[in-house]
């Protein structure tokens, strides 16, 4: 493939397009100075045909090293902020690491790692760099215990369902998402915006609430994504009648029919949405006619991506999936028929697959294998409820007992308390089998979510 046959971010930032910026809650950058400006200390020459390791302790500076790295490094490994540092090691074996971007040099002194360079704001002046080569992107996989795996992907595959849609209508758009960047979730946002010649606002995890909303307001902020937790935390907050957003999408969690109805009803006029993606799978679908799970013609060949269900399971073969695991012991990523096992595990009713739950999240109770996101969404589908999480506590008889943990909606009366568990619970008995349906349900203030943006879940 020849220099002239690959494209890379910084081919999509043109000087024409004034006034996009990559902003946090600290800092405002021009995405049209990045082209002749460098946050790496002006050493990206150095870094030119290196594996690099992106271990940095903001997006905002994360965001713009992966600008100027793509389309000059051989691989790119995103380290997601709460990554275990017990696992460094074995991930830079694994990816052939011999670069290192990042903020804290004094850590990397001893690693053996070669190169060590520092990023750094504000900005310093430098040589607009000339796109050489289609850097390898790799990212870990969330979810699991260990050391996480490392998927491989190009920029054509992250980027495959963005150039799909065409470019974006009307003004610029401004994007937002409550994920990390680092993450597939965040990332293909901040993609987005990259090439749908708009700017992005990016968080930060120590930003009350009410601020975030307040920034994102400032920004003008018309596009914005995150799980279905993030979501109903925003519901929750009372922070949702402040904003005003266009585009509002979800992924990453089992997006339920409550979160769906109270986005619409707390955002009215925007275009409400979920997607399917995975860090190993890409970007699947998306489903935009308001309800949770997606239609069953969805399966087969759909828009260049290709879905079945095999055991219950959902697998997808298309461009855009990772095109391997990587690593020393590296499993396979496909079956052999180049599909990839996402373990999400979907049921069909009707004309309609909805999601049940993680094939690995199934909490064992008597020996019957249960997924707490499908007793979650009928607790969720109570007009009390803004949130619930389902989890398993071992008892003495059984084995194991569902135990749910709810929050109630602001305002709700506690003196209601006693009524609405019983109305719950009527609710779980109508529509789940016996062996589901909570022993024990826990009102309780706040639920703990992970830096993914998922549903922390422990046993109780």
């Amino acid at each position: 493939m020849s220099p002239r046959d690959i494209f890379a971010l910084r081919d999509h930032l043109g000087a024409e397009l004034k006034g996009r910026t990559l902003s946090d809650a600290h800092d405002v950058v021009s995405l049209t100075d990045i082209l002749s400006q460098t946050v790496l200390g002006g050493r990206l020459r150095e870094l030119s045909g290196r594996a690099v390791l992106l271990k940095l302790s903001d997006q905002l500076r994360s965001g713009l090293a992966m600008i100027e790295l793509d389309g000059i490094a051989r691989r790119m490994l995103l380290c997601p902020p709460d990554l275990n540092p017990a696992y460094l090691d074995a991930l830079i074996a694994d990816a052939g690491i011999d670069a290192v971007v990042t903020d804290e040099p004094d850590r990397w002194a001893e690693t053996g790692v070669p190169l060590v360079v520092t990023a750094q704001l504000p900005l310093q002046a430098t040589a607009p760099a000339q796109t050489e080569c289609a850097t390898e992107w790799l990212m870990l996989t969330s979810g699991t215990s260990g050391v996480p795996k490392i998927a491989g992907h190009t920029l054509e595959a992250l980027t495959g369902a963005i150039v799909a849609e065409g470019p974006a209508r009307g003004p610029a758009p401004v994007w937002a998402t409550f994920y990390d960047i680092r993450r597939y979730g965040g990332l293909q946002i901040f993609l987005r915006a990259i090439l749908s010649g708009g700017s992005m606002v990016l968080s930060d995890p120590h930003e009350a609430l009410a601020d975030h909303v307040a920034r994102l307001n400032a920004r003008a902020v018309s596009h914005i994504s995150g799980t279905p937790s993030h979501w109903r935390k925003l519901l929750m907050s009372g922070s949702a009648a402040q904003f005003a957003p266009a585009y509002v999408r979800l992924s990453g969690e089992i997006a339920d029919q409550a979160v769906l109805d109270g986005l619409k009803a707390a955002f009215p006029n925007s275009s409400v949405g979920h997607a399917y993606a995975s860090t190993e799978a890409g970007v699947g679908f998306a489903v935009n006619d308001g309800l949770e799970g997606f239609p069953a013609d969805y399966l087969g060949n759909r828009n260049g991506v290709e879905m079945k269900v095999v055991d219950g399971s959902l697998r997808i073969r298309s461009t855009r999936t990772a095109h391997a695991y990587i690593g020393r012991d590296a499993a396979a990523l496909t079956d052999d028929d180049g599909f990839v096992d996402s373990g999400d595990i979907v049921e069909l009713r009707g004309d309609r697959y909805y999601f049940v739950g993680r094939r690995g999240g199934i909490i064992n109770i008597g020996g019957l294998k249960v997924h707490p996101e499908e007793i979650e969404a009928v607790i969720n589908r109570h007009s009390d409820v803004r949130m619930s999480r389902a989890k398993s506590r071992k008892s003495p008889i059984t084995g194991g007992i569902v135990v749910a943990d709810v929050i109630l909606a602001d305002g709700t009366d506690q003196a209601r308390a006693k009524e609405i568990r019983d109305q719950i619970l009527d609710q779980c008995r109508a529509q789940l089998a016996s062996h589901k349906v909570p022993a024990v349900i826990r009102f309780v203030e706040t639920l703990d979510v992970t830096p993914a943006g998922k549903l922390a879940r422990t046993d109780a």
